[in-house]
């Protein structure tokens, strides 16, 4: 899979995805991830991509022209690799961190998976010029409801969420099918050695070795976390009726008003 982020810095991007998981996917050849500094198609010597705002108002926008050359150079780069290798040529998904997008999410991050080429389009200042949006922007994206100094931040975020879906990326697969939001509910706690760390005891069914009895407890687990942390997440978990009741009963516990 394949990462392509347009930035102002290049560097902050690449240093912060250049490390651990995500930089040991990239050595291995599992993923790629380049920075294309939008500052290199700028048409002045002074390589500046901003301007005042028509109308007036508060800061700076970063003018259409760099940002749709940028993008103009890296697609034409994805078509001649899709090429070479003789898979399908079509317009890569362009996504634009923006406030006004969608929230994103555990769905998303699979949905976003399955493409093989993702751009990621990072605004600074007060924003871009609507209209280069328009031309090649597909998908408008937050990670919350709060402002940031830029879009680099969140493009790193959800290039390490998206790589975790990525086969062979984890070193065991399957921890990123039980994680916390893959089926709605938030990951069970877990402990490790020592058996008793501060007068605490790890709790005796995971000591017990029945297979059966632990992922019994586990599920229970996330059904009361859940229900404690985040409970707007189960109306869509699917639960047994037992699981339901005892929802049910945690909601009761936290204070909550039962609604399922």
């Amino acid at each position: 899979m394949q990462f392509y982020i347009m930035t102002l810095f290049p560097d902050m991007v690449m240093e912060g995805l250049n490390t651990s998981i995500i930089g040991r996917a990239v050595n291995n050849g599992l993923l790629g991830i380049e920075a294309w500094n939008i500052r290199d198609f700028a048409f002045n010597k002074h390589n500046s991509v901003d301007d005042y705002p028509y109308g007036g108002g508060a800061g700076m926008l970063m003018q259409a022209e760099p940002v749709y050359q940028c993008y103009r150079a890296l697609e034409e780069q994805i078509i001649q690799k899709k090429k070479k290798s003789g898979g399908a040529v079509k317009k890569p998904r362009v996504i634009y961190l923006s406030p006004q997008g969608r929230t994103f999410n555990q769905e998303m991050a699979e949905e976003f998976a399955k493409e093989d080429d993702l751009v990621f389009l990072c605004g600074h200042y007060e924003g871009i010029d609507e209209r280069v949006l328009e031309e090649i922007v597909t998908d408008y994206v937050s990670i919350g409801d709060y402002v940031l100094t830029g879009g680099e931040l969140p493009a790193m975020i959800m290039v390490d969420c998206i790589s975790r879906l990525v086969p062979g990326v984890l070193h065991n697969d399957v921890s990123a099918e039980f994680e916390s939001f893959q089926d709605h509910l938030l990951e069970y706690p877990q402990y490790s050695r020592p058996e008793i760390w501060h007068e605490k005891q790890v709790p005796s069914v995971l000591l017990s070795g029945h297979h059966a009895n632990i992922e019994k407890w586990r599920r229970e687990q996330s059904i009361i976390r859940t229900a404690k942390n985040r409970p707007d997440l189960l109306e869509k978990a699917e639960l047994s009726e037992k699981e339901q009741e005892l929802a049910r009963k945690s909601l009761q516990t936290e204070g909550i008003y039962d609604k399922m």
